[in-house]
């Protein structure tokens, strides 16, 4: 018997609506929505950021091509540009306080200064307000000399206003407008410091540009693509360490790194759902199947041959997974609008809306999905004998179909390295999975084991008085192991993700907090010049404080042992951004409190006397193992122009927790003396003596005091926001692991159906099997609950000890209410799935059969 297309398409159709209005397939909709509404919430969101990044390239530069570097450029450079037909505008970007108001009300606060000239920006605009709460336009040029734009956060901070003065180092400068929108700046993921845009010809006056100052170095340049391309083309092989070239492609790289990251973090967040889901897609296939093996002989039986069943099954699952995909992405394209709530407000670009492609993606991987986890039941109706129609112990489900699901395996493990984007890391992330799967697994199968046994341990009057409701709950664990481990482990994943984004990172933060020492510093006081030390000093002493400060030397490290080192030497991004830039260097005799050595000694008095090949320096071990440095290697640096060479002889274990001036290169003073420098401090600042800040900027504008528990606040609140999003986004890999518990119910509702028949046709009550029903779902949900609990103390306690370095108290409440929470969660999803069971008559299930 065969059947054309035309006629195959429409019965499948007719299969489907009936298959859909008896409810087999509800399940098997739910898991594949589940899992692409997941992805596809992330691929929304990611794809309106790719969008911007693409749409806006040359705003977020705010020019054609960009030009930066940590010293000045040349000015030869500059007039070579403008003299190919090329504009070019030059900015400086620098931290420095800003105060406004006088004497008692005199207020201060770090400020991110950028001093732009005439023509800035050469691509996109800024726009400006009269005032807070107004309404924004389109600037006219930059701010006129001796005029300041601010933006919101710098106008609250400071309660300045439209048209007053602000005293930006040894200038005062009036604030001409609020600052709304600057293209250039994309994105402010950790920018702790408000903005204000002043005019480069302002900036000698203020005199904040001095010895150690850090300042970013800028040159815009926009003109025609091919004039822009030869000069970029030209100009590459000159470029030398600290200096940098980003065009539309590859500009602005930290905004592109972390929101690459973000989207792979969240991503990978979302893969276990789909792994859930992929399970449930499984379990409920197989029920499916289980249902239809007699229609099936039936079929067989009026001709239909198996390629025949084959083709109207693989018809009606196609179409099934094309509705629940786009079911799925109508989800994702809802849930990505919250995301965007919690995250947008981290990015300064507006969000176009999303492509197509997040969508198209979607229906591929939950059509990839369905068939990859629900052909192989599939495959098995073909094989039906036409014998089941008399004898339906014949064609019976089997279960070696393992080697049939390595199609569906191979696909999630692709899924990972897709979403993972490396080779790397997708191997990392694969194999994390497969490993937690399998602990997750013994550990739930030995829970189940000794659930089981604890029903047998007790023959006292007490325990009769259970009753056999509670004992038949436990058995049944034991009696369906493989489904009652499925579940456990589905829902444990689920548990565990939420408990480490809410509880454990609590404790991490609230411990972290604790390891700082009480009166630890929470200021920084740099750019302190050193005809300014003993004033300082003598401020922070009349505080009641006694200050340490640290001369802070820049340099360059240039060669390792005689061999020029450069970015290109590392793959290690940290080790690249550390050759890039100018190290501060310090000079002392000895010791500093908080440090430790972990090799070598410490500088002797011969040390303390070297100066030539014969210096001595010590070095932080972390930035040893970074940059693969060891005790006995000779490094030099460029110092003001001159090439200074150190031999290491030891290496020192900084305790950054006590939040005091440590620097990562330490030299004798004799090596350092006669080099320009600038000094640095710390200290700690009661808040009954705030105001000390304001006196100190005062006295000293230059100064740049940085509040570490406001860096601190920003931190937590970004980390917040994002830990918010993942957490919403593991919301659907609870829902999964629901779905698993459902499916898993649902594959043995037979034969629960003739279990409970049996046992109220032997004198069972109602209420003893709806006791054994509860048992059973609330032991379910406490192992699930106890196993979450348990593996993120764990995670929680690593990463204490090994990666951030401190004590982390285990918090013995969250096993019970882990627990707890497992066993009311899954008892009602398991309840409200099974109550119906004991609602069918014991004679019409045992007249139907045990299958």
């Amino acid at each position: 018997m065969t059947m054309p297309l035309p006629q195959l398409l429409p019965f499948a159709w007719r299969m489907l609506k009936r298959d859909a209005r008896s409810g087999e397939l509800h399940l098997l909709a739910a898991a594949l929505a589940v899992a692409v509404a997941a992805l596809s919430a992330v691929g929304f969101f990611a794809d309106r950021v790719r969008l911007a990044l693409e749409r806006e390239s040359h705003q977020l530069l705010g020019a054609d091509l960009l030009l930066t570097a940590d010293h000045p450029w040349p000015q030869a450079l500059i007039e070579e540009a403008r003299a190919r037909g090329l504009q070019v505008v030059e900015t400086r970007t620098f931290p420095s306080m800003v105060t406004r108001g006088s004497d008692g009300e005199l207020r201060a606060q770090l400020a991110e200064i950028k001093a732009v000239a005439a023509g800035y920006p050469l691509r996109g605009a800024l726009r400006v307000a009269p005032a807070l709460n107004v309404a924004d336009a389109p600037a006219r040029g930059v701010p006129p000399v001796g005029t300041t734009w601010i933006d919101e956060r710098l106008a609250s901070a400071l309660a300045a206003r439209v048209g007053d003065q602000l005293l930006v180092g040894r200038v005062a400068l009036r604030v001409d407008a609020v600052l709304t929108l600057e293209p250039d700046r994309g994105i402010n993921f950790f920018s702790v410091a408000p903005r204000l845009l002043m005019n480069l010809d302002d900036l000698p006056a203020t005199g904040l540009v001095q010895v150690g100052s850090r300042v970013g170095y800028r040159l815009l340049l926009a003109g025609e693509a091919s004039l822009v391309n030869r000069f970029q083309r030209e100009i590459e092989p000159r470029l030398g360490r600290g200096q940098r070239i980003e065009d539309p492609q590859n500009g602005r790289p930290e905004i592109r790194l972390a929101l690459e990251r973000a989207q792979k973090f969240l991503g990978l967040s979302a893969l276990l759902s789909v792994v859930l889901a992929a399970v449930a897609v499984a379990l409920a296939s197989r029920r499916y199947v289980q249902r239809h093996l007699d229609p099936c002989a039936v079929m067989r039986c009026l001709g239909a041959t198996q390629g025949l069943l084959l083709r109207l099954f693989l018809g009606q699952f196609a179409v099934l997974g094309g509705l629940a995909a786009i079911i799925g992405c109508a989800l994702g394209y809802l849930a990505h609008f919250v995301l965007y709530a919690w995250l947008a407000q981290l990015l300064a670009t507006p969000l176009p809306s999303p492509g197509l492609l997040p969508a198209v993606q979607g229906v591929a991987v939950g059509l990839v999905l369905l068939f990859g986890f629900a052909v192989p039941p599939l495959l098995q109706l073909k094989k039906v004998s036409t014998l089941r129609v008399l004898r339906r112990e014949l064609g019976s489900l089997h279960s070696g179909s393992l080697g049939g699901y390595l199609a569906g395996f191979l696909t999630l493990v692709c899924l990972m390295f897709w979403v993972a984007g490396e080779v790397e890391l997708g191997a990392w992330v694969a194999g994390g999975f497969g490993a937690a799967l399998l602990v997750f697994a013994v550990v739930a199968r030995l829970a189940v084991s000794l659930a089981a046994a604890l029903r047998g341990r007790g023959r006292s009057d007490s325990y009769r008085a259970g009753g056999v409701g509670w004992r038949y709950g436990l058995a049944s664990l034991e009696r369906r192991a493989g489904a009652s481990v499925v579940q456990i482990v589905a829902l444990s994943l689920g548990f565990m993700a939420l408990l480490l984004l809410t509880v454990i990172r609590g404790d991490l933060l609230d411990a972290w907090r604790r390891s700082v020492p009480p009166g630890a510093a929470n200021r920084f006081i740099v750019n302190i010049q050193p005809e300014q030390v003993a004033s300082v000093r003598t401020a922070l002493t009349a505080l009641g404080v006694s200050p340490e400060l640290a001369p802070m030397v820049r340099g360059r490290l240039a060669r390792i042992n005689g061999r020029a080192v450069s970015a290109a030497n590392y793959t290690d991004e940290r080790a690249q951004r550390l050759i890039d830039r100018e190290f501060n260097l310090s000079m002392r005799a000895d010791l500093p409190e908080g440090n430790t050595l972990s090799a070598g000694r410490w500088f002797s008095s011969a040390d303390l006397a070297a100066t030539g090949d014969d210096a001595a320096a010590s070095v932080e071990d972390g930035l040893a193992r970074t940059l693969g440095l060891a005790v006995g290697d000779h490094l030099e640096f460029v110092v003001a122009g001159d090439t200074v060479g150190v031999r290491v002889v030891g290496l020192r274990k900084v305790n950054w927790d006590t939040m005091r001036a440590n620097f990562f290169v330490l030299t004798p003073p004799a090596v350092l003396e006669g080099y320009p420098a600038s000094w640095i401090t710390s200290f700690y600042l009661a808040p009954e003596n705030a105001d000390f800040v304001n006196r100190l900027i005062a006295d000293f504008p230059n100064l740049t005091v940085i509040d570490v528990a406001a860096i601190l606040r920003q931190l937590r609140s970004i980390m917040d926001q994002v830990a918010r999003a993942v957490q919403f986004v593991f919301l659907f890999t609870l829902a999964a692991g629901v779905i698993v518990l459902y499916a898993a119910l649902a594959s043995a509702a037979d034969e629960r159906r003739y279990e409970l028949a049996v046992m109220r046709a032997l004198g069972a009550r109602r209420d003893q099997l709806r006791r054994a029903l509860l048992t059973e779902f609330a032991a379910s949900g406490a192992l699930s609950g106890l196993i979450a609990a348990l593996a993120a103390i764990a995670v929680g306690q690593f990463l204490a000890r090994q990666v951030f370095r401190f004590e982390l108290a285990i918090d013995l409440w969250l096993p019970p209410a882990a627990m707890l929470g497992g066993a009311l969660l899954v008892t009602g999803a398991g309840w409200f799935a099974a109550t119906r069971l004991l609602q069918v008559a014991p004679l019409e299930t045992l007249r139907g059969g045990s299958s």
